[in-house]
């Protein structure tokens, strides 16, 4: 992960001129708030005070987790596989849906899930057939596997970029990984607040107890190794949450803004800003999720979600939503009469 030390802090200079620009439309300087914030950031992230409406992706990484045996999601594990096809066959899903909207293309990752058999529409990229191990009787996943898949998502970053695209999404789809993203988030913040500890797919009340315990226990049991982002991952963490604090953590080095979806999201980026937190400055948050974990990760590095829509769903749809607030945004700055039209 060498490739972290060309990461260098926002333009200060496109940043100023497009707050220059932002001053000089025909509104009250600030009035629109959050677009005008929007314009700004993506001015430091381009070097360009304006920038046009970009070519859009989501990256949906799809991967089974280990730590399902434990009993802490309502759901048949096989739905990441069932989802996963949904996605890629028949374009009804809700991200397939949203994407559309926003103009942004999907693309499809299998980094581990279960029986998931080749598609011409998924991208395979197996590190762990089966995905991760139960993460609270041993390693989710070896550091060396952290590594591979965390360079994977630097990498996509990279050839995206070389492709034309200039906005990245993040999504994901894997049955219990609501508990490794909270197992993560707790340990990169150094809690054991059980409060944390959200739902997921609407559990029980019996279940979410269990859940709470399973979570709790392995974050004891891995308490001496819980020292730095690749362990944390190694110890609890998921291969989608690997992927993205990859793709964040290339979007810093690219200098291409990524959009955050929900809790997993949130999880791979707050890896990716541990790693380095310079990498804060090209995250685009998306919507407040409703699970507890969320908010507590955005707190830590300083962050905040402007979209509250009581959303849990996951795949990338927050991400896709604030995609095409970010057009609106671009749109203003580009195309709004100036004062001294007037």
């Amino acid at each position: 992960m060498n490739r972290t030390a060309s990461i260098t802090p926002l333009d200060s200079q496109a940043m100023r001129e497009a707050q220059d620009i932002q001053s000089s439309l025909a509104k009250p300087s600030g009035s629109l708030g959050e677009l005008e914030r929007i314009t700004i950031k993506l001015a430091g992230i381009t070097g360009h005070s304006r920038n046009p409406i970009p070519r859009k992706i989501i990256c949906l990484f799809g991967s089974d987790h280990g730590i399902y045996d434990e009993g802490v999601c309502s759901s048949p594990q096989d739905f990441t596989r069932k989802l996963m096809e949904l996605y890629a066959g028949s374009q009804n899903g809700a991200i397939n849906i949203l994407s559309r909207k926003a103009k942004a293309e999907l693309r499809l990752y299998d980094l581990g899930v279960k029986n998931l058999p080749p598609h011409q529409n998924i991208i395979t990229r197996k590190f762990l057939p089966n995905g991760t191990n139960n993460f609270l009787h041993g390693l989710a996943m070896s550091p060396e596997t952290v590594r591979a898949v965390i360079s994977f998502g630097i990498d996509v970053v990279r050839d995206l970029k070389s492709e034309g695209f200039g906005l990245i999404g993040t999504g994901e789809v894997g049955m219990g990984n609501t508990s490794p993203a909270c197992a993560c988030i707790m340990a990169a913040t150094r809690s054991h607040d059980s409060s944390l500890v959200g739902r997921g797919a609407g559990l029980d009340d019996e279940s979410f107890s269990r859940k709470k315990r399973v979570i709790i226990d392995a974050l004891k049991f891995h308490a001496m190794n819980l020292n730095d982002p690749v362990n944390i991952l190694s110890c609890v963490g998921g291969l989608d949450i690997a992927a993205m604090t990859g793709i964040f953590l290339g979007g810093a080095v690219y200098r291409v803004p990524v959009v955050a979806d929900g809790v997993i999201s949130i999880a791979g980026a707050l890896m990716a800003y541990m790693i380095e937190p310079l990498t804060r400055e090209y995250m685009f948050m998306s919507h407040e999720s409703e699970e507890p974990a969320y908010s507590h990760a955005v707190k830590a590095m300083n962050l905040s979600a402007p979209l509250k829509l009581s959303m849990r769903l996951g795949e990338g749809t927050g991400s896709a939503i604030m995609m095409q607030i970010i057009d609106d945004a671009l749109a203003i700055i580009n195309s709004m009469a100036a004062l001294q039209q007037l």
